[in-house]
């Protein structure tokens, strides 16, 4: 009996410690997550193609939203972490890198609340050899030709470009926004993400090893079919209101964002039917409910018609949320 009763406490003790290291165990995982719920799934269709002999261009498909929003994507080049995008894109640039020289790349997806889904599949690509004194740029891409392939896709072609070493690669431009790259040996490539009954306008240029660029070839305008998503993709719950500050007006902006494929990180508000100024986050963009103050004047007593939309992660611009008048304090 004496035995057993120094057996007893040595046992409690020897559980408790177990079920304590558990806990601590349980609630180590949970904080590297972020907390409950499930991280981002894995990115697909990774590529890698070399854009010059020091920049190799990796693009994938976006991490669909089923488990949970992506709030940016992390490139890492080997074991190491080389680019952070927005969760809006699906492509980079990875530059500085030597020519002649193999490399791996892998991307991964983390969302708002931090938690980071696995690696994609490696894909490799390899740098060409340096060119000395190359100042000479390819010639423009030609007879770009295209068809939407669905409402969220188009199909493009073009006529291949010259240059005096060979043109290494071609960047697809929808407007002002490089959104695609394919190898120099190719003149054909689809162009995903895109949304219905929409309007777009794409280029083409070359590049070559040295890092010459073309000029764009001519623009090709295709509309995708279907209904358009302008007034979906609008910020709702719009406000607007005034304050004064020092002596000045104010107005005071909050919306909550359209919710599309990706982040949005640009808005544009217009000010009686003008743009009148841009809100761009260079990091973490809101999600839930989003807000805005910019400056108005010095009067009192003068109405504004304003309102807002968003640039959409496809490079095109949303519909306008409702318009609203806001007054900027009585008169005296």
């Amino acid at each position: 009996m004496r035995g057993g009763a120094l057996r007893s406490p040595l046992l409690l003790c020897g559980v408790l410690t177990l079920v304590l290291l558990l806990v601590v165990s349980c609630r180590g995982s949970g904080a590297g997550n972020g907390g409950g719920g499930q991280p981002p799934g894995t990115p697909a269709g990774v590529t890698a193609e070399a854009g010059s002999a020091t920049s190799v261009h990796v693009m994938w498909n976006t991490v669909a939203a089923a488990s949970a929003r992506v709030s940016r994507y992390e490139v890492y080049r080997g074991t190491t972490k080389v680019k952070e995008v927005p969760g809006s894109e699906h492509m980079v640039d990875v530059t500085r890198l030597r020519p002649s020289t193999t490399y791996a790349f892998t991307v991964r997806a983390r969302d708002a609340e931090g938690r980071l889904g696995p690696l994609s599949r490696e894909v490799r690509a390899t740098t060409p050899a340096a060119t000395a004194a190359d100042r000479s740029a390819p010639s423009r891409p030609s007879d770009l030709r295209g068809k939407a392939v669905g409402s969220r896709a188009v199909q493009l072609s073009w006529s291949a470009s010259t240059d005096d070493r060979g043109v290494l690669s071609y960047d697809v431009h929808q407007g002002e926004t490089k959104i695609h790259s394919v190898g120099g040996s190719q003149t054909a490539t689809v162009v995903t993400g895109l949304r219905p009954g929409t309007r777009y306008s794409f280029t083409v240029r070359a590049r070559d090893a040295a890092d010459n660029l073309s000029p764009p070839g001519a623009p090709l305008r295709l509309t995708t079919p279907g209904s358009g998503a302008g007034r979906a993709a609008a910020p709702t719950g719009f406000h607007a209101s005034s304050h004064r500050s020092e002596g000045a007006y104010h107005i005071d902006l909050s919306w909550v964002p359209p919710r599309v494929d990706g982040v949005i990180m640009e808005y544009q508000v217009q000010l009686d039917g003008r743009p009148a100024t841009s809100v761009v986050y260079g990091g973490e963009a809101p999600r839930d409910r989003a807000t805005y103050s910019f400056y108005a004047g010095r009067e009192a007593g003068v109405s504004h018609r304003v309102r807002i939309r968003a640039r959409l992660p496809d490079g095109t611009w949303g519909g306008f949320s409702t318009e609203r008048t806001v007054t900027t304090g009585p008169r005296r």
